[in-house]
Order: C-alpha cells, then sequence, then structure tokens
C-alpha cells in the first residue's frame, strides 16, 4: 500500500459525488487514506457505502489524533462541520465497520491462541485454447500456414509451511506441433512464435518445480528451481505484458528478449530489497543441472547468470539494468525471439562465451495509460578461432487498463526482434550469417475480461524483412486466445 495525497487519485469513487468532494477535503490536508499504487481499491464495481466509510474511519482517527497535539491548530472549524456531517450521513455504516472490526480482532486473538505448525496447499491452473492463422512467408518459408486450433495447459500446486515460503509444482501439456509457424515448412523465422505456444503432444509433463523462502525480514527471497527454471524465473522482466496467458500474444512482445538467453533447466536466486525503492536481483541458470556426469549445475559449456538492478521512480515508474554473462557450447542464445542468424550468433557453432546487457523501463502514466519500453545487445566469443557476433534489440509498448470494461487490456508493441549487427572471422563452411536489412515487429492485441477467471484475446503482428532480408516476404499472424484461470 502506499499513501494517497489526494482523493482524485482513487479512481473508483465518483468525483461528482458531495461525499468525494468532503473527503477529498480531508485527505488532501490530512493525508488519512491509504491506497494502492494504481490509485484504486482493486474492486469490480463502484466504491460502496462501506468502503467509503472505511476511508472515513481512517480520516476520523487522523484528525482525533491531531486533536489536543501541537497540530491541533491546523484543524479549521470547517474540517470539523465536514466531519460532523460526514459522521451523522455514514453513521450506520460507520457502527457496522467498528463492530465488524472488533469480531475480526477478537478472532484474530483467538487464531493466534490456538495456531499450530503444519502447511497448506492450493490447487490452479490456466487452459488456453487459441485458433491461430499465418500468411506469407514464402520465402522465408515454403508458406504452408493453415488454421490451427490449439491448446497449452498448466496445473500446480502451491503448499507454504511456514506462512512466508512457497513450494510450487507445475505440469504441463500442449498440442502446438513442433515450433509452429516457425518450421521451414510455414514461415520459418523464430519471429512467428506466439508467446503461450507448447508443444508436449498433449502429454503430460513436469514443467516447474521451485522453493521459495524469505531471510533478513523477508528482504532477500532465495529461489530454488531444478526444474523448468530461465532468468525471468528470477529477474523482473518489468513490462506490462509478461504474460503468456493474458499478456502479448507473440513471443518477442511479451519482454525484452535478453531474459530469455541460455538453454536452461535448473537454477538458483536471490531477489534483494535493499531500500523502499532499490532492488537488487541475482540468477545463475546451467543445462542439465542435475546430471552429474553432463555438466552438473556448474557445468563449463552451458551455464548462464544475470545481475539486475531496478529504481523504483515516485509511485509510477521502474527503471531496471541487466547484466548477463554465460557459456553456450555452440555460441546459440537461446531467445528464439529474432532471426536465426541473430539467434544462433551468425551460426558460429564453438564453445563460446555469450552475455548482454540490457535496459528496461516502465511508467504508469496515467491508471489507465502504461508506457514500456527494453532493449538490449547481445554478443557471443569464441576464444579458440577468434570468432565474434552481436545482435541488438529494442521495443516500445502502450498499454491502455480497463478501456471498455475493468480488467480490459488494449495493448500495442513495436520493435525490432534480435537481429544480428556484427560478425567476424568465420569458417567459410558456416555461410552467410545474416542480412542486414532492418526488420520491424508491430503487434497488437485486445483483451476482453469475461470475468475474473476467463478472458478472450484476439491479436494480430507482422513482421517486416524476417531474418533481415528485404527479399523475404512480410509474415502476419492473427490469433483468437481464450484463457481460463482456476
Amino acid at each position: 500500500m502506499s499513501q494517497v495525497t489526494s482523493v482524485s487519485q482513487l479512481s473508483d469513487v465518483k468525483p461528482t459525488d458531495w461525499a468525494f468532494q468532503a473527503l477529498q477535503s480531508l485527505v488532501e490536508r490530512y493525508g488519512c487514506i491509504a491506497g494502492y499504487p494504481d490509485g484504486t481499491f482493486r474492486g469490480n464495481r463502484a466504491l460502496t457505502r462501506y468502503e467509503f466509510a472505511a476511508g472515513l474511519n481512517a480520516c476520523l482517527d487522523q484528525i482525533r489524533s491531531q486533536i489536543g497535539a501541537t497540530t491541533a491548530d491546523y484543524i479549521t472549524k470547517e474540517d470539523l462541520g465536514i466531519v460532523q456531517r460526514l459522521q451523522e450521513e455514514f453513521a450506520a455504516e460507520l457502527g457496522t465497520l467498528r463492530g465488524r472490526v472488533d469480531l475480526l480482532e477478537a478472532r484474530t486473538t483467538e487464531l493466534e491462541a490456538n495456531r499450530f505448525t503444519g502447511s497448506t496447499t492450493i490447487f490452479g491452473g490456466e487452459a488456453i485454447f487459441a485458433l491461430s492463422q499465418a500468411w506469407g512467408g514464402n520465402p522465408p518459408g515454403e508458406g504452408k500456414s493453415n488454421l490451427a486450433f490449439t491448446n497449452s495447459v498448466r496445473l500446480q500446486t502451491v503448499t507454504t509451511f511456514t506462512g512466508k515460503d512457497r513450494l510450487r509444482i507445475e505440469l504441463q501439456s500442449g498440442n502446438f506441433k513442433g515450433r509452429g509457424f516457425a518450421e521451414p515448412s510455414a514461415l520459418n523465422t523464430f519471429t512467428s512464435l506466439l508467446s503461450f505456444q507448447s508443444d508436449t503432444d498433449n502429454k503430460i509433463q513436469l514443467s516447474a518445480v521451485e522453493y521459495r523462502f524469505p531471510v533478513l525480514n523477508d528482504r532477500i527471497v532465495f529461489t530454488l528451481r531444478p526444474v523448468g527454471f530461465n532468468l525471468s524465473s528470477v529477474l523482473t522482466a518489468n513490462s506490462p505484458f509478461y504474460d503468456n496467458g493474458r499478456g502479448a500474444i507473440s513471443r518477442f512482445g511479451e519482454a525484452n528478449p535478453i531474459l530469455k538467453i541460455g538453454d536452461l533447466d535448473t537454477g538458483v536466486g536471490m531477489d534483494w530489497l535493499i531500500g523502499r525503492r532499490f532492488r537488487l536481483q541475482l540468477a545463475y541458470g546451467a543445462k542439465a543441472g542435475s546430471s552429474p556426469s553432463d555438466g552438473a549445475i556448474f557445468g563449463k559449456d552451458n551455464w548462464v547468470a544475470g545481475g539486475q538492478f531496478l529504481f523504483l521512480l515516485g509511485n509510477s515508474a521502474q527503471t531496471g539494468l541487466t547484466v548477463i554473462y554465460g557459456s553456450s557450447p555452440n555460441g546459440r542464445l537461446g531467445t528464439f525471439t529474432g532471426s536465426g542468424a541473430a539467434d544462433a550468433s551468425g551460426f558460429i557453432n564453438q564453445r563460446s562465451n555469450i552475455g548482454a546487457v540490457g535496459g528496461s523501463f516502465q511508467w504508469r502514466v496515467t491508471p489507465r495509460v502504461t508506457f514500456a519500453t527494453w532493449g538490449g545487445v547481445m554478443a557471443a566469443y569464441a576464444s579458440k578461432t577468434q570468432s565474434g557476433a552481436a545482435s541488438t534489440t529494442f521495443a516500445a509498448a502502450l498499454g491502455f487498463p480497463d478501456l471498455i470494461q475493468q480488467g480490459d487490456l488494449l495493448g500495442i508493441v513495436v520493435g525490432q526482434p534480435p537481429s544480428l549487427v556484427q560478425y567476424e572471422e568465420f569458417s567459410a563452411s558456416t555461410g552467410l550469417p545474416g542480412g542486414k536489412d532492418f526488420s520491424l515487429h508491430a503487434e497488437a492485441f485486445y483483451r476482453f475480461n469475461l470475468s475474473d477467471s476467463v478472458s478472450v484475446t484476439p491479436g494480430f503482428f507482422l513482421v517486416t524483412n524476417p531474418g533481415n532480408f528485404a527479399s523475404n516476404n512480410t509474415i502476419y499472424i492473427g490469433t483468437i486466445r481464450t484463457t481460463f484461470r482456476f
């Protein structure tokens, strides 16, 4: 919760009501209501009389604490008159509210006296149904992109043993064959990948096992993830669209691609809240980390470490700086968001040191407008042959939440997928490492929130010059994604 200095920030209170105007004057003089950073009570309806009474009660307590103190002269007769009228108008609600508080305090005391050590487990999940179609792509692919009806299902249990820790186990199933529209027979480019696609041939697989626990008065949270680890398991994406069930429809449009670097499966991390505005996040992951004979957790050929510093600017903006370093057995970055040449570091195909530097910025301009941008430089270097490659990526995004109704979201993303910008001294057998033409990704989607558990998201995106070749046709992908959460 953050302090609200103006009742006009509480967007679910009608400004035309007299009570609004009265409470506004009290809040702005005494700072006596706490709201969420986005300026709402997070309800699905207008502010009820009982909710209003809760805010009024907070102001009454604040004013009472100042009466008789050195600040008593600051309280005007006009304010006292407003308070008296509000008390009279909301007398019934205030009485009921205080009675409920007394009852809750009694029940809390009883629970504290009779509590026991044990575990609590909850069950939940997500099911995504999608109807998707692609056009273009011949070249770079064969253009055989038929209408596809696919699903992706995740089931998970979350258990706490202390009330602060969390053990999460997730199962996943999906049927988007192969790499979907990225297959050579279709569009033949990673830029066509959807954010929510998965392929287990509808077989259930263990997709995540994670345990998190806090230390040092909850200021540091450690993450242990032996299954399903990636850098974003620890490093905050700092994007309004990083949710494959309710966010961007493309893999590229979710967040900064550098957070997807590394073909990982096991990892650990730490999230440290240094101060009210500063966070430091550290992550380390490896491939085959569970196999003592094949790399293990500190394998020399396939690992990635990342660090991220986040800084909160006021209550509405956050910026981040991310640094990543690791090792790849073949020089591949593994983001699957840009050209094949960029992802393969110009097809270097030998053990390489890989790394990236990126930045992100997200700003809630108003409660109904969010702006975000991110970008980065990724590189690989093979010391054996002194070969190197570098790629760049960037994007800008706009989000418009609650545009038509509560829970809706209009999202727009424009940017450059990872593109190879520099390469040198590769083996002649690798051929041309990639094109040099500018590639543009443009995406728009609208999430209709049908209920707290169901949403429908039609969306569309296009990519010009796939693979950074002007000779390749522009590709177009459209989808209608229906998401069920339970």
